[in-house]
């Protein structure tokens, strides 16, 4: 059976084989092994020396065991972080070619770190989201003991979902331990049901929001560029206003969530900083999206290169929110220890030591050194195939999400949201497909009256699939039973604990 030859011997690009081969038959992980001797030897290494630290600080305090081992599990869950939950931010950028795995590596590992260290905030909740009364953890150890099994279950979850190739949310690991750290200790009357029923709710609310905002774009991108008879003329007048959406969008996400120690804006103070780097970005990206298109042809791969660059700039802030945010998941826990081991009393709020701010960003930064490749290609490679303007979408997605559910005041997952973005664009080129599929169909099914034809190959084989089915089930999967697995997990760990030590 022919696969290009169409009616009246019109040829036919056969392309649904090869984006298929690209879909299903992703290339197994190479280079770096995530998972060898040597990269686990030197993540004990930093376990172990974490520990050492708070040894030599507080060997000599009353109950600093405490805080000896909350540090260094600390270390193993920032460790876990940096393997599982950054690939949000610079997979799309990898598996568009934009950034090398090397590059982007060394990028997110930057801006995890300085994003920590520069804007982690002072201050860090010390019962994750509210989850759970404080003063139902008071008496004894209790309070100790239960914050060192939600630290340790989330950790261990996490560590789980990365073997298994699922990017799952830190947020929520940390959530389900200390919810069934609570449990373990003081019973179900002592968790906040209405905040558990946001935060369950955020796991459909998250994937679907990321998912529709990046398709959007994409589809705004494929009318208004793509699908232009020239072009080259329709990407010099829209990718400048692109990228000021892009420095508009992060502007005010790095205002919201990710400068809250540097910074701590009003309301219009955040709308100027907003408006200015739209212009900015529009002004400035102007003449070199210009320059940049000098010369190139009317192709689509042409068009992707003039994203090049603002897809590479959207990774470096996304890791800087991301590491002034998240640092708290691996600290805060070890922070309430070491409070309330030193004299503090159980109570909402803790200030973050600056030792064990560090221990949290190196720890990201080791974790995504070491073991992050492999969910740096789950995101990037293994759910469906990105290209720079694709994943230039995922990235602008993750920023506008994350600001729309803010102002909403609802509990989102930058994990959910970042693959849901992906998801949306899969789903979108699929449907696209489809219907073009549908249509060379119809017309290949009137002209068969008229002359025997052969069909091609992509027109008889079914539906493309353009997103990988086994990658969504092990992903979505993962996001339902996190909070119960780490709940378990936590309740075990803390009756353990509490039981044999406490």
């Amino acid at each position: 059976m022919s696969d290009n030859i169409g009616a009246g011997g019109v040829k036919i690009k056969s392309k649904y084989q090869k984006h298929l081969a690209a879909v299903l038959n992703a290339d197994h992980p190479s280079g770096i092994n995530s998972f060898g001797l040597i990269n686990s030897g030197l993540a004990l290494v930093f376990v172990i020396l974490s520990g050492v630290f708070a040894w030599i600080v507080f060997g000599d305090s009353p109950n600093s065991i405490f805080i000896i081992l909350a540090a260094t599990i600390g270390a193993y869950m920032a460790i876990n972080i940096g393997a599982n939950d950054v690939a949000n931010n610079i997979g799309p950028a990898f598996g568009s070619k934009a950034l090398t795995m090397a590059s982007a590596l060394v990028i997110a590992a930057i801006f995890e770190t300085s994003g920590a260290l520069l804007a982690g905030g002072d201050v860090v909740s010390t019962i994750a989201k509210g989850v759970i009364s404080p003063e139902s953890l008071e008496g004894g150890h209790i309070f100790l003991w239960a914050m060192t099994a939600a630290l340790l279950s989330a950790a261990l979850w996490i560590n789980i979902a990365t073997w298994a190739g699922a990017p799952v949310s830190t947020t929520h690991s940390i959530v389900g331990g200390v919810m069934g750290a609570g449990i373990g200790a003081a019973g179900l009357t002592s968790v906040h049901w209405g905040t558990m029923a946001q935060i369950a709710a955020s796991w459909v609310i998250s994937p679907v929001m990321g998912g529709l905002v990046a398709a959007l774009f994409l589809t705004f991108i494929k009318n208004n560029i793509l699908r232009q008879p020239d072009r080259i003329k329709a990407a010099r007048h829209w990718v400048p206003v692109l990228i000021g959406i892009m420095a508009a969008a992060f502007a005010m996400y790095l205002s919201i969530k990710g400068l809250k120690k540097i910074w701590n804006p009003e309301i219009w103070q955040m709308w100027a900083f907003t408006l200015t780097a739209f212009v900015a970005g529009y002004f400035l990206s102007k003449p070199a999206v210009e320059r940049k298109a000098q010369g190139l042809e009317n192709r689509k791969k042409a068009v992707n290169t003039l994203f090049t660059l603002p897809l590479i700039a959207s990774a470096a802030l996304l890791s800087f929110a991301h590491g002034a945010n998240d640092v708290a998941n691996a600290v805060g826990p070890l922070s309430a220890i070491v409070s309330v081991v030193t004299g503090g009393a159980v109570g909402s709020k803790v200030s973050i030591p600056l030792w064990v701010m560090v221990i949290g960003a190196l720890g990201i930064s080791v974790g995504l050194l070491l073991f992050g490749p492999k969910l740096i290609r789950t995101v990037g490679q293994k759910i469906t195939r990105l290209d720079q303007i694709r994943a230039f979408c995922v990235a602008l997605s993750a920023a506008i999400t994350v600001i729309a559910a803010s102002w909403l005041a609802m509990p989102v997952s930058s994990t959910h949201i970042a693959v849901g973005g992906v998801f949306g664009v899969g789903f979108l080129r699929e449907a696209v497909a489809n219907r073009q599929r549908k249509r060379m169909l119809a017309i290949l099914n009137e002209r068969q009256r008229e002359l025997p034809l052969d069909y091609p190959d992509e027109l008889v084989m079914g539906k493309r699939r353009l997103v990988r089915r086994r990658a969504l089930t092990t992903i979505v999967a993962a996001w339902l039973i996190t909070v119960p697995c780490t709940a378990a997990l936590a309740a075990v760990f803390f009756l353990l604990l509490n039981g044999m030590i406490g």
